[in-house]
């Protein structure tokens, strides 16, 4: 499997320069303010106050926006945007409106734009990892099966390549895990010993400092066709 960064991957495909671009569950807006230095007009969708509060503290790139909102009722016009991105995303959609979140997607998108859809494989010493606190096997697999058919929509690529997550620390680590979904840190709590042996067990110094894993990605494109 090809070594790559979940950035790059994305940037490449979606050559943001000069395109609208809706990030959706945008989390701390570090991809949002990403593809602004890129040269797009960027709006990010996040609906949970952590990451808002996060996100908004950060200063500002650019033109970039930062909006309260859920995949599943997207508070954008139709034909709004050149691409729609669901970074590591769409599998914290609730599983009953997965696919009202991608079709909100081809809403959105003008005729010919790219929705672009990465999501970590549920596999690898990242992934088990994090297990304990919360078991993504059946949700990142539904969120796969929900792109096998979004109407109005095309598939155009399907990239599976390897990404090496960074981090300084445990605390991180756990930082970054809860930040997706504030029930997490209970169970942190709870695990407290169990975490910090996986984690002393799974990572790997890091050249420089910190530590890694590698993480299987799978980046999946689709086009918005014409009506």
């Amino acid at each position: 499997m090809q070594r790559r960064r979940n950035v790059d991957v994305m940037v490449e495909a979606l050559k943001p320069e000069g395109k609208r671009i809706l990030d959706v569950g945008c989390g701390d807006g570090n991809v949002v303010r990403l593809l602004t230095k890129k040269g797009a007009h960027v709006v990010g969708v996040e609906c949970s106050p952590r990451q808002l509060a996060k996100a908004r503290a950060t200063p500002k790139v650019g033109d970039e926006d930062i909006v309260e909102g859920v995949g599943q009722a997207l508070p954008v016009g139709d034909a709004s945007f050149d691409a729609v991105v669901f970074f590591h995303s769409l599998h914290h959609v609730p599983a009953e409106v997965m696919g009202q979140a991608l079709r909100e997607a081809a809403r959105v998108l003008k005729a010919g734009g790219l929705l672009y859809v990465s999501e970590p494989i549920a596999e690898g010493l990242f992934f088990e990892t994090c297990k304990p606190v919360d078991d993504e096997t059946q949700v990142r697999a539904l969120a796969q099966a929900a792109l096998a058919h979004v109407p109005g929509m095309e598939p155009v690529d399907d990239i599976v390549f390897l990404h090496t997550v960074s981090m300084a620390d445990y605390a991180a680590f756990r930082e970054r895990i809860v930040s997706a979904n504030a029930e997490r840190e209970a169970i942190f709590d709870r695990l407290d010993g169990e975490m910090r042996a996986l984690f002393a067990k799974n990572a790997r110094p890091a050249e420089g400092g910190g530590y890694e894993f590698d993480q299987p990605i799978r980046a999946r494109i689709l086009r918005r066709l014409h009506s």
